[in-house]
Parts: C-alpha cells; structure tokens; sequence
C-alpha cells in the first residue's frame, strides 16, 4: 500500500464565479456527471486502498488518453466531454477520471472540476480532489498527484459542493476557455 499524502490546506472559496460555457454545454448532455447530491460526502475520507485507486486511475487516465486540442480534433476552441474516443484535451481527462473514481464508489461532491492559469498562462483544467487531508489536484500533465498550493498553478474557480455552479477560488482573471492539451 501506498503511504498516504500529507496533510495540507483546503482551497478557500471567495463567493460565485461564471462557469465555463462548454461546461454548461456538457452538463446538458450529461446532467448526472454535473449533478449536486448533498446527502454525499463533502469531503474524501483518505484511506490506503482509496489513495491507491486515486492514484491508478490517475495513471491509466493520463497514460491511454491522447492529448488533443479540441480545435484539433473537434474544430471547435472548447468542447467538454468524457474522452470517449480516447482522445482530449485538460478537461476530458480529469472528467473522466472523476467518472471512473466515481464509479469506484468515491463520493463526486467531493470531486471539482477545477479552472486554473497553468505555467504557460493559460487556461486549463484540473480536478481537484477534497479530502481529509487536503485539496489535492489531479493533473494530466504529470502523474503526480500535489496537493493544490504546490502546482504553481494560479486557482481561479471550481465547481460548486452545493450547486450546479461555480466559486471562485481568488485567482485575478478566468479564461474564456480550458482548451489546452
């Protein structure tokens, strides 16, 4: 079993924020990966064998997935959706590894789809993951799972625990789109 991650902060939410059009697009399509049930858990009660699957979910995800633009393989700037042909930009992996962890029995309440400015300065999408232990980030840029002040990343807002919405988490701007690979 794998030693599970250190304790750290939780992200602070600062009030609502404007969701990403493409995220209102697949909520449409996808009502039940979108929806809020507060009876779940806030919060991931971290165990070994839950780090564990966190951990090979992340892997398969970021190693069978091939990253693509949406403008590249779709045509469009933004297109949000569950990599069903095995290809995707930011967004896709991180929804679908938040379905398959779902499907893992993992409460997904506690799994926010998550904008971020990335080291380049551009808008990308993360999915954050809030635990007992802290915020900790999924990434298909790297494998490694951080907890969420440890990416360099600038947050800017996340999907809402209580609302199908949007907080702000204080970042200064938010992109029109998360369309990096």
């Amino acid at each position: 079993m794998a030693s599970l991650p250190a304790p750290t902060i939780a992200a602070a939410s600062v009030g609502a924020a404007k969701p990403i059009l493409a995220w209102v697009a697949f909520c449409q399509g996808y009502p039940a990966e979108c929806a809020v049930d507060p009876a779940e858990p806030a919060r991931i009660a971290m165990t070994p064998a839950i780090w564990n699957t966190i951990q090979a979910v992340n892997r398969r995800v970021n190693a069978t997935v091939t990253p693509v633009t949406d403008m590249d393989h779709l045509g469009v700037p933004d297109h949000w959706d569950l990599a069903e042909d095995g290809s995707g930009d930011c967004e896709d992996f991180q929804l679908l590894k938040r379905s398959l962890l779902a499907k893992a029995g993992l409460p997904r309440r506690a799994m926010r789809m998550t904008v971020v400015i990335d080291e380049k300065g551009e808008g990308h999408a993360v999915l954050t993951l809030i635990t007992d232990r802290g915020d900790l980030v999924l990434d298909n840029k790297t494998s490694q799972i951080l907890p969420w002040h440890r990416t360099g990343y600038t947050f800017i807002k996340r999907e809402s625990q209580d609302a199908v919405a949007w907080v702000s988490l204080g970042g200064v701007t938010s992109p029109v789109t998360t369309a990096n690979r």
